[in-house]
């Protein structure tokens, strides 16, 4: 590697590990404003929202890294080409694949530096905070697994496998134990409706009564469950995309297909997961237009606002595709891979008529 080169990776890195300051900064400001109408709830305090800002943090990061990818390499090559610098490396015979070259090597570090994070840091520190809040708030008892959630209620242990959107839950299993700890009765329901001061309608009941030398079996379209359980603690999510790494996520999905349950979601949040630290290459791709060209007189407050617009902007299209994909059924590894590569390609195209 050259001095120049050298020279250009370091910058872009500088450029980008400032704009990840800001970014996260401001973020963890805004999650902060948010927490504090949480603040008194149980037990849910000053230092479990510190703790949790910094518990979310890794995830924001991996996140965050296209962005700060984008706005460090529009601010510093950018102040290089108003500078003259670029144009004096394409004087001495560097060619615009040389300059592109340089800056995607800073994205290489940036890509290898989210794969760790995202991978080996943000799944459990993410589950951490989430679970920190929810038994912070509830006083409650819950055990987070790959497949479900357990809570414990007395001699009853409770698995839940599903959260739905209107608030009931699905594919519940219960577990009751006497004082002996001898496995009593096993109750699996297909959904479980909150109705209200501490009772649910439990629908679609396969109940197993196990007495010495017998298991008496019965099924019951609804029957009525009581439990002090508190339904905002279920709020942390039974398997969430954000707590698991990529190897899990895959497993989860093979586990849903092999039960004959439905896994876009997750299979789009799997795809979505493996392309966005390749999205850093796609917005260095979508800076160097205004860097080595166009973007050549235009102040530093001009480059920012033009890296926000074009973070922003490519943010919502690409969650318009994967909303858009889960309603239509489609292949959720086209969608995720789709806005990435079509950015990409008129980036590229752009980049070729300027050179």
């Amino acid at each position: 590697m050259n001095v120049l080169t050298l020279y250009i990776v370091r910058e872009v890195l500088k450029g980008s590990a400032l704009a990840m300051l800001i970014l996260l900064t401001l973020f963890n400001l805004f999650t902060f404003s948010d927490e504090l109408r949480d603040i008194g709830h149980g037990n849910y305090g000053l230092q479990q929202i510190l703790t949790y800002l910094m518990l979310t943090s890794p995830r924001v990061f991996f996140e965050l890294v296209p962005s700060a990818a984008l706005l460090g390499s529009l601010f510093v090559v950018g102040s290089m080409a108003n500078n003259r610098e670029v144009v004096a490396m394409r004087a001495v015979g560097l060619s615009t694949g040389w300059i592109i070259r340089s800056i995607m090597l800073a994205g290489l570090v940036l890509v290898t530096l989210a794969v760790l994070v995202g991978e080996f840091v943000a799944p459990d520190s993410e589950k951490a905070a989430q679970l920190l809040k929810s038994t912070a708030q509830n006083n409650g008892v819950v055990m987070r697994t790959q497949y479900g959630m357990w809570l414990r209620e007395g001699n009853r242990f409770i698995n839940v496998r599903q959260i739905n959107d209107d608030g009931s839950l699905g594919d519940i299993r219960i577990y009751e134990i006497d004082d002996q700890r001898t496995l009593q009765t096993i109750a699996q329901s297909d959904q479980a409706r909150f109705l209200g001061n501490q009772q649910w309608q439990l629908s679609n009941v396969r109940q197993s009564t196990i007495a010495p030398g017998q298991i008496r079996s019965e099924h019951h379209d609804t029957l009525p469950w009581q439990s002090s359980i508190d339904s905002d603690l279920l709020k942390v999510a039974v398997v969430n995309s954000d707590n698991l790494a990529l190897h899990d996520l895959f497993n989860y999905i093979q586990f849903l297909k092999a039960n004959n349950q439905k896994s876009q979601s997750f299979e789009l949040a799997f795809w979505s997961r493996l392309v966005n630290p390749l999205v850093v290459f796609v917005m260095l791709m979508v800076s160097l237009p205004f860097v080595i060209g166009i973007g050549r007189g235009v102040s530093a407050g001009g480059r920012i606002l033009i890296g926000v617009l074009i973070g922003m902007t490519f943010n919502i299209f690409d969650r318009i595709a994967g909303h858009v994909g889960l309603v239509y059924d489609m292949n959720p590894m086209l969608m995720a891979v789709l806005p990435s590569l079509l950015v990409f390609m008129v980036a590229s195209y752009a980049v070729w008529r300027l050179s």
